[in-house]
């Protein structure tokens, strides 16, 4: 069975998060429009985890977004970089995260984890990760200097694997293998479905992954 599914408006969603009824979660495609009432963020590539703590909008400048208050949800938005959604099933808690090259290498879904475990409590042992669509290793070429950056020392260019390096991320601060779900869909291979910078450039929209709480 596929885990992940494409609803009636446009937004697929993970199977496996579906059966936990206080959740909502979707990753948007071009189609799909924009999500109400969410609060996001001016993203900037980095580390920074930003508590949203109720609020809606843009709450300032950073990559990833908390929440535990019902009701209220947070968002990110991609044109061929990994959103990233994390639930902590115990304490009814979520992030939305956003993952392109330079916050992959700094270790962004890390700095998530961390930051929902500082913010509440939150155990790795109670984390669900979900890596959405993203522009694949199929697509993904870069330049040595970033290959670099993720152990690749040839000096040559490379392609890259950005939902494999977050999931390797997420294993590596403690989330269990069979509590991390990739939807392995290319954004630039698949252009009727979704955006892709590196496809359409400047003229690509985003796409909004959210998730929240009910």
């Amino acid at each position: 069975m596929n885990v992940f599914y494409r609803d009636s408006n446009h937004v697929y969603r993970a199977r496996p998060l579906d059966e936990y009824e206080w959740l909502v979660h979707g990753f948007g495609t071009r189609e799909a429009a924009p999500p109400a009432g969410v609060a996001t963020l001016k993203q900037i590539h980095s580390t920074t985890c930003v508590p949203a703590e109720g609020r809606s909008g843009v709450l300032g400048e950073g990559d990833a977004l908390l929440e535990n208050r019902s009701g209220c949800a947070v968002a990110v938005k991609t044109a061929d970089c990994s959103p990233v959604l994390l639930v902590d099933v115990r304490r009814r808690a979520v992030a939305a995260v956003h993952a392109g090259w330079r916050g992959t290498a700094a270790g962004i879904a890390a700095a998530a984890a961390e930051a929902m475990a500082r913010q509440f409590a939150t155990r790795p042992e109670d984390l669900r990760a979900v890596v959405g669509p993203g522009i694949g290793p199929c697509c993904y070429e870069v330049g040595p200097e970033v290959a670099a950056r993720f152990g690749i020392n040839n000096g040559a260019r490379a392609y890259l694997d950005l939902a494999e390096a977050n999931r390797r991320q997420l294993r590596e601060a403690g989330v269990a293998a069979e509590h991390i779900w990739v939807a392995g869909m290319c954004t630039r291979c698949l252009a009727g479905e979704f955006y892709s910078f590196r496809r359409e450039g400047e003229r690509a929209g985003r796409m909004y992954s959210f998730i929240g709480i009910k």
